[in-house]
């Protein structure tokens, strides 16, 4: 179950061409997501203090309408399309969120196809808006004033750094920290955007995590011009490098698995986090992936440092706060 996110992945993005039979809205569009509607959410309230509010990454790719027509967006009604996007929230939420509540709406994600076309700017707009409404409607009937953290992978990561862009004071206020993961921050975006804050350690709060893994730096697909990025086993923004310990997947007999002693460090050039001594096979994206770039681990590897951290931030804040009703 912890690798259903990744195992998602690799299934959905390479087999583009699955069949789509709710109704469309109109130019291949399928239809808007209402996020009154409780099928569009996927929850785990565990009776917390605070929340994680995530935004998955790209599960969807191009596929085949019933006239024939290419959609490059997911059917938020459709279980071809919602399947995958499922198997991340529950990854994730295994993965990450420990004792706290968890939060991820479906939304008309971009295809992977999306991001090798001029026509991306259109396209991602889709995403954003379902993101948009539903962290609005997250915030005024499910979030009931607790502190929350923000967190995002790849597209989902995208979205997230918007959706810090839009927030109020009062909601950036009560925001623990924002983990967009396997995106990139520019200075540009950091010089527009007033919430996004760098992290400089493991416990400060109202901050962003972002981070960037490969092999070396040619293997890069995205983050090499990060104005921010953070080392999330040791928690540090400079270049000490820091031992991470694989574990075996749940789903193989451990006799048949080899765990790595990784080295993992920022190079203080391009920001981007140099993990050496990984063995397992590689898995570039199609598309836009190559080997020795390690973003679908993103969340994987780091798994148990970013839940330990995530627990560490919310308790940070909630100390800071005054007793939630």
């Amino acid at each position: 179950m912890l690798v259903k996110m990744v195992a998602s992945i690799l299934l959905v993005l390479l087999v583009t061409g699955c069949r789509n039979s709710a109704t469309s809205a109109g130019d291949g569009l399928p239809a808007q997501p209402d996020y009154n509607d409780t099928t569009q959410w996927y929850v785990s309230h565990r009776g917390a203090r605070a929340d994680v509010f995530y935004v998955i990454s790209t599960e969807t790719g191009d596929y085949q309408l019933p006239d024939g027509t290419t959609c490059h967006y997911a059917d938020t009604y459709s279980d071809s399309t919602r399947r995958p996007m499922r198997a991340e929230m529950l990854g994730v939420d295994t993965l990450i969120s420990g004792t706290l509540n968890y939060y991820s709406p479906y939304y008309r994600q971009c295809s992977l196809q999306s991001f090798g076309s001029d026509s991306l700017a259109v396209r991602f707009d889709v995403a954003l808006q379902d993101a948009r409404r539903a962290f609005k409607y997250y915030l005024k009937h499910l979030n009931q004033g607790r502190p929350f953290v923000l967190a995002g992978f790849s597209q989902g990561a995208m979205i997230i750094l918007e959706l810090l862009r839009d927030m109020d004071e009062a909601t950036y206020s009560r925001m623990i920290a924002a983990y967009a993961i396997g995106t990139s921050i520019t200075h540009d975006m950091m010089a527009t955007n007033r919430h996004i804050v760098a992290a400089r350690g493991a416990d400060d709060t109202g901050v962003t995590i972002c981070y960037n893994s490969v092999r070396d730096t040619d293997c890069a697909i995205m983050g090499r011009d990060n104005a921010i990025a953070i080392n999330p086993v040791n928690w540090r923004t400079d270049g000490t490098a820091a031992t991470l310990i694989t574990e075996p997947s749940p789903l193989r007999p451990v006799s048949d698995q080899k765990c790595d002693t990784l080295s993992v460090r920022l190079d203080a050039a391009t920001r981007l986090l140099l993990v050496d001594g990984y063995t397992a096979n590689d898995y570039a994206l199609p598309l836009i992936g190559k080997e020795g770039c390690y973003h679908t681990r993103e969340i994987w590897l780091y798994r148990q440092q970013l839940r330990d951290n995530i627990a560490l931030r919310a308790s940070r804040a909630l100390s800071n706060s005054s007793p939630l009703k």
